[in-house]
């Protein structure tokens, strides 16, 4: 009789049966999963698994001997069982292109795709058409832009950027990633953004959520990851960006140019040949330089790690400087000294 359980990190014996399998079902395995599970025969062999990453679900397979026998249903409700425990009612998943009906019947609804590749979905059924309509009713007539930035912390590389796309262009909604992963909080970055771009009249600020360069669509964003998966998370994080620049009339986005940050080098890259395909412009803005040194968040975090905040001064907004010399960051300032590496891979 078949049985489910957890596969353990120390189970080279099931580790190694669970790579075959996605192996033979053409599935690469994903190297960021926090829990993955099985289902085997009487005999000890795998028949059917799959894992999580945070709130997705990923590597998902049955052997081909064993379809038919609703074994996926039982992986699937599985995960989604240990997904409510940790608190987590809203669950996205990948899966191949071939294989979005299934989940389908299982109850997930399809945000986005790269064809021939990933299909993303989530199980809500209004999920996404909620997140669109509620970012429409912000939509302005006009020329529109958008930027998504971290802002860990901004800087003034930052706000060099957001004023190059205000003045190009009528309106600017810029996306302020809200995934917590790194030293310095959300609501923290938030502020200083707020503060940093106040008097500009026309950018409109956004909170990403889970469909803009998160842990759900853009995993390799945050961890270290190989190139073929950076590039397979950023055309899917792009195909769903472009259903929201379509929600609010956006037609071009802008970035920083990046020479410091391999994943977001790649990921630049990356937009530069499919916006274009979506309708979309991009435009990279080159870098600001003051007192002969680019500025970058990385430089700013590693002089804070460094006990030399007064170094990068000049790289910093009046609002942001004021806030780390103040008490108020001193839990910051502890968190960024505490990192292994300051600097963004």
């Amino acid at each position: 009789m078949a049985s489910l359980g957890e596969i353990y990190l120390y189970d080279r014996r099931s580790q190694g049966q669970m790579d075959a399998l996605l192996l033979a079902e053409g599935i690469r395995r994903d190297k960021n999963l926090d829990y993955s599970c099985g289902v085997f025969d009487e005999d000890g062999t795998l028949i059917a698994t799959g894992s999580s990453f945070k709130n997705t679900l990923r590597c998902l397979a049955v052997s081909s001997e064993h379809r038919g026998e609703g074994l996926m249903n039982q992986v699937v409700s599985h995960l989604l069982e240990r997904q409510m425990q940790q608190g987590n009612s809203h669950v996205f998943l990948y899966t191949k292109a071939k294989n979005a009906r299934i989940f389908a019947d299982l109850g997930f609804h399809e945000i986005a795709r790269v064809e021939g590749e990933l299909v993303f979905l989530e199980n809500r059924r209004d999920g996404f058409g909620r997140y669109l309509k509620a970012l429409a009713r912000t939509r302005q007539e006009g020329k529109c832009a958008a930027i998504v930035m971290n802002a860990n912390p901004f800087t003034l590389g930052h706000r060099h950027l957001v004023e190059q796309a205000a003045a190009e262009n009528d309106w600017v909604h810029l996306f302020l990633l809200s995934e917590e992963a790194g030293p310095i909080p959300f609501s923290v970055r938030k502020r200083l953004v707020r503060e940093g771009v106040a008097d500009l009249k026309n950018v409109i600020l956004h909170d990403s959520g889970p469909y803009i360069i998160s842990s759900a669509t853009f995993p390799s964003y945050f961890l270290r990851d190989e190139d073929a998966a950076i590039l397979a998370h950023a055309r899917l994080d792009l195909a769903v960006f472009g259903k929201i620049a379509a929600s609010l009339g956006i037609t071009a986005r802008y970035v920083g140019e990046e020479k410091s940050s391999h994943v977001t080098a790649l990921y630049n890259e990356t937009m530069a040949r499919e916006l274009p395909a979506l309708g979309l412009g991009f435009r990279e803005i080159p870098r600001l330089a003051l007192e002969g040194e680019t500025v970058s968040a990385s430089t700013v975090r590693q002089a804070i790690q460094d006990g030399e905040l007064s170094s990068v001064a000049c790289m910093l907004p009046e609002s942001t400087l004021r806030y780390f010399e103040s008490a108020e960051a001193a839990p910051v300032i502890a968190a960024i000294r505490a990192m292994e590496e300051a600097r963004h891979y």
